[in-house]
């Protein structure tokens, strides 16, 4: 394919540079009318770029240069959209700092489609394990778009879930689409590819820096009609993500937490501020987005696959409509310690429940 020196050809060479916003729309406003490659040559950018800078891009604006990183873009199977083109959300449009650019792998359509943002901690206790693979899996199987930014911790385990059960996915980069941060996750990415989509505002050949994953964060926030953080410390780089959340008017919910447990800092935080909504089941959430959880539900499934006992059929009765603590179970059920100990022994077993710190027990 062969470019013609026009608006769009003029984009394509500017997102070779990975400029800030602010830099992109300062170049923009200072050609006016005729945004061309061969303009920009002819233009005065003081006091918006180096000379330096200006002289390297200006080295760099050659129609045979951009056309063949274009062409390397369609040979790595990766469409760069710009603000201009139809096909860009709305959703990402309306933001006030609206990427110029971003670049896509994968099925284009997901991004207009109802979608949740899953965030959190990169080191999760098992309880923020479990929830995180319950919420998702639970929400994902309604149709709902996962969203996350393909990190350690809550991030790779909700893509996985995702996929998991035959959900669509999303995973917004802090680096550029062919250089997978972490690099342990690069299967993952290939996977989300291939049933989901990978974004990245960063030229596909830009490695992460410290500061693009904060940036990456606002696109996470914006793409998503709402945001579930299951575990964060204060200290946690999710924090910016929830601000930009609460900036852009998305709904945000956030799972409670042991008091005492670091990585639950700032989900309990954000509930007792009233900046997020508590979470402790999927119907939390779909009720915002008018869906009704069928009742396809794996954990009852299990149960018919087993006869209870009529102590294990209370136990998971109780446990329908959340997770209870040990003393809530014993004074509800009539059992003594050792008695419920011995049924949820059994109902472990059978991977019914989950026993979580802090003396708590789930239905998986």
């Amino acid at each position: 394919m062969y470019l013609k020196d026009d608006f769009r050809t003029f984009l394509i060479f500017l997102s070779m540079f990975d400029l800030s916003l602010s830099k992109n729309q300062q170049i923009l406003d200072r050609l006016g009318d005729e945004v061309t490659v061969q303009h920009f040559c002819n233009c005065n950018f003081d006091k918006v770029l180096t000379k330096e800078n200006y002289a390297k891009m200006k080295e760099h604006a050659d129609l045979v240069r951009i056309n063949n990183y274009y062409n390397n873009l369609l040979d790595c199977k990766i469409t760069m959209l710009t603000k201009y083109d139809k096909d860009y959300p709305q959703k990402l449009k309306d933001l006030p700092d609206a990427p110029f650019f971003f670049y896509c792998r994968g099925d284009l359509t997901l991004l207009n489609k109802s979608s949740l943002s899953v965030v959190g901690t990169r080191k999760p206790t098992s309880y923020g394990r479990m929830i995180t693979d319950r919420l998702v899996r639970d929400v994902a199987s309604q149709g709902i778009v996962i969203i996350s930014g393909l990190a350690y911790g809550v991030d790779s385990i909700a893509h996985r879930k995702c996929l998991e059960v035959g959900g669509k996915t999303i995973a917004v980069l802090g680096s550029g689409l062919n250089e997978v941060y972490p690099s342990e996750h690069i299967s993952l990415a290939e996977e989300i590819a291939k049933h989901g989509l990978l974004v990245s505002e960063f030229s596909p050949n830009k490695k992460a820096t410290k500061y693009s994953f904060p940036q990456r964060n606002r696109i996470i926030a914006g793409l998503g009609d709402g945001i579930l953080i299951t575990e964060a410390s204060i200290k946690s780089g999710t924090i910016h993500t929830k601000d930009f959340a609460l900036e852009y008017g998305r709904n945000i919910y956030a799972v409670p937490g042991n008091v005492d447990s670091l990585t639950s800092e700032l989900t309990n935080e954000i509930i007792k501020t009233g900046q997020a909504q508590l979470v402790t089941k999927a119907e939390d959430i779909l009720e915002d987005y008018n869906i009704k959880k069928d009742d396809k539900d794996n954990t009852k499934q299990n149960i018919k696959n087993y006869q209870l006992s009529i102590e294990e059929n209370a136990i998971v009765t109780l446990l329908q409509d959340g997770m209870k603590e040990v003393d809530y179970l014993v004074k509800h059920t009539g059992l003594s310690v050792s008695e419920l100990n011995s049924n949820l022994t059994m109902l472990e077993i059978q991977g019914i429940i989950s026993r979580l710190p802090g003396s708590i027990i789930a239905l998986n």
